[in-house]
């Protein structure tokens, strides 16, 4: 019996790199995976349902069951038909893995507006409008009196903690995703739904070439930036033993750990009046000296 034997879960974006291999854990762990992929390129051109049905046949090879699902999942209406999906299928909905997103990098000062739009749509709505639709299944069940234990996993991003140099749509997207986690948390525990996010570093299409490079791998070495390594997490913080809700969780080859957000830091004051302009400088920088330094941004100089 696997962590998620009987369980229905679906994954966004799950044809390749991080998302396929999410699919090939939590059907090797019992789930029964949607397996959802608008099946586009890196920078989300060209979709084709071929790589969705790739997995989907892996999956049932193994002696697992899936179904392939192509929906654009910031597309209100076919998010919904998804999670309908998932529902008439197998009559029940239990997780939500948001995994679907791609890249269009480039520098603020020489950004598109079409290029802002599309990476922030895919990645955040893309986020939004799943689990939108979901909570309407879990938050019924739950009003009906029955002992919902349902789970969402979001993904985040080392540039949306951090902030990434060249990568502003992404890290904004990625930033909102972290925050969204802790929104979701913070409302949807009444219903007995619990909400995570993950912050993964991988070897995927949207890293080969950029942070690391297949050729980099010797053989027989420990290939530490492998997507399979960041789906145990995945799988469990997907299961009935979740028993955290509204983190995030960095994960890598061997390792990971919870990652904290905004915090209020040490507090100035000058006692019960209006602050001066004059004394705003010293304020600012008396509070800054002692709080933590804030990460640096991946790439800056």
């Amino acid at each position: 019996m696997g962590v998620c034997e009987g369980k229905v879960i679906i994954v966004t974006g799950a044809a390749r790199g991080l998302g396929r291999a999410h699919a090939l854990a939590l059907a090797q762990q019992g789930a029964r995976v949607v397996v959802n992929d608008l099946g586009v390129e890196r920078d989300g051109t060209a979709a084709a349902s071929g790589p969705a049905q790739a997995v989907v046949d892996e999956i049932v090879t193994a002696g697992g069951e899936a179904i392939a699902n192509n929906a654009d999942v910031a597309d209100w209406n076919q998010a919904e038909a998804m999670i309908q999906q998932a529902i008439e299928t197998w009559g029940v909905l239990d997780g939500l893995i948001c995994n679907a997103g791609f890249l269009r990098d480039r520098m603020l000062a020489s950004m598109s507006e079409e290029e802002w739009d599309t990476v922030v749509r895919v990645h955040l709505k893309g986020h939004f409008a799943p689990a939108r639709h979901a909570i309407t299944h879990w938050r019924e069940r739950a009003k009906q009196g029955e002992n919902v234990q349902a789970r969402i996993v979001n993904t985040s991003s080392g540039a949306g903690l951090m902030g990434s140099i060249g990568q502003g749509n992404y890290a904004a997207a990625k930033a909102a995703i972290a925050q969204l986690t802790i929104q979701q948390a913070s409302e949807w525990g009444r219903y007995g739904v619990l909400v995570n996010a993950i912050a993964p570093d991988a070897r995927t299409r949207m890293t080969e070439g950029i942070f690391y490079s297949s050729d980099d791998i010797q053989e027989g070495q420990f290939d530490e930036k492998a997507p399979e390594n960041v789906s145990p997490l995945v799988v469990w913080l997907a299961s009935p033993q979740c028993d955290v809700t509204g983190r995030t969780f960095e994960a890598t080859g061997g390792q990971l750990n919870v990652c904290d957000g905004w915090q209020h830091g040490p507090v100035q004051s000058v006692g019960d009046r209006q602050i001066k302009v004059e004394e705003i400088s010293d304020l600012v920088h008396a509070s800054i000296e002692n709080a933590p330094p804030p990460e640096s941004v991946y790439g800056a100089q």
